[in-house]
């Protein structure tokens, strides 16, 4: 593990004189960070035991000149600027086939949102779940995960079917130290677009998929306080500084399903798929120092020296 925390910047010390994330030239005076993380802290345990195999994927995200007008469609406007991740690849990366389906991402930003993009090929376009806060991931579904400062602590997690059903969480550590998701947070003014390419739960015809675009506030970052208070350890900007990198990862669930009638059911008894943009390596996306690295690109007209 210690090679990933050095290396590929999965640690985001907040000090005395600065704000670093190694790997990504990220820093700032400590005035605009809350207190140091006590020495007593340490990494959620057990640590997993799987090493990774390669480095966190990396994108850089462009600044969206013009506004975003969210309609599902990833090919017009400002989304031209935005250069198309990698596949997605199996949540164990090499360990497993790759996916059958394709599926990518593109991401913008600008003052007040986050803007996700995705692309999913879907021969059989399929969701079940209507309400707020339904397990999504137990239909197919497409995830975010968000660590702003990259700490492994106080980070968010979005999903969102073909429906456009959100389940959204916070979590302020992983589920291995024993954290218990908040399922009260809300994305509060997040707003998600879905364009089909084919009939949902229609099994008499074959679909070629969908494209989902995401506007997330920033002001949805916002750590949850427990009662009574517990210390606040997320340490960045929001919205974020030009090159200030964070550490995010998508997955998408995918589960094996048969005929029934018009419609479609799940295979009994066959797990369900998982296929993320940078792998895991096991299949735990609650992994966060293994998530990707997205850094965040300066607007058109700010020239290099303004990109700190």
């Amino acid at each position: 593990m210690s090679w990933m925390r050095g290396r590929y910047g999965t640690i985001c010390v907040c000090a005395s004189s600065a704000l670093v994330v190694t790997g990504c030239c990220v820093e700032r005076t400590a005035s605009t960070c809350p207190a140091p993380v006590a020495d007593s802290y340490r990494r959620p345990e057990p640590i997993p035991s799987t090493a990774p195999l390669a480095a966190p994927r990396q994108y850089a995200a462009p600044f969206a000149a013009n506004a975003i007008a969210l309609d599902g469609k990833l090919d017009e406007g400002a989304w031209a600027s935005a250069p198309w991740s990698d596949d997605f690849v199996d949540i164990e990366g090499t360990a497993r086939r790759p996916p059958t389906q394709h599926t990518r991402v593109k991401m913008l930003w600008d003052a007040t949102n986050l803007y996700i993009g995705a692309d999913l090929a879907e021969t059989d376009l399929w969701a079940t779940l209507t309400e707020h806060d339904d397990i999504v991931y137990r239909d197919n579904d497409f995830e975010v995960f968000v660590d702003p400062d990259g700490d492994t602590r106080e980070y968010y997690e979005i999903e969102v079917n073909a429906i456009g059903t959100i389940f959204d969480l916070y979590l302020p550590v992983p589920y291995r130290a024993g954290a218990k998701a908040n399922h009260d947070w809300n994305a509060t003014g997040m707003r998600v677009a879905i364009q089909l390419d084919g009939t949902v739960n229609d099994s008499r015809d074959t679909d070629r998929g969908w494209q989902i675009e995401i506007a997330i506030p920033w002001t949805v970052f916002t750590p949850v306080s427990d009662s009574p208070p517990a210390p606040t350890y997320q340490c960045t900007a929001r919205p974020p500084n030009t090159g200030d990198c964070w550490r995010i990862n998508f997955s998408r669930v995918q589960w094996t399903l048969e005929k029934q009638g018009i419609s479609y059911a799940k295979v009994a008894g066959k797990p369900e798929e998982n296929w993320t943009w940078t792998p895991q390596w096991i299949i735990d996306m609650h992994v966060p120092q293994w998530w990707g690295v997205v850094t965040f690109a300066p607007p058109a007209d700010q020239t290099k020296e303004s990109f700190k």
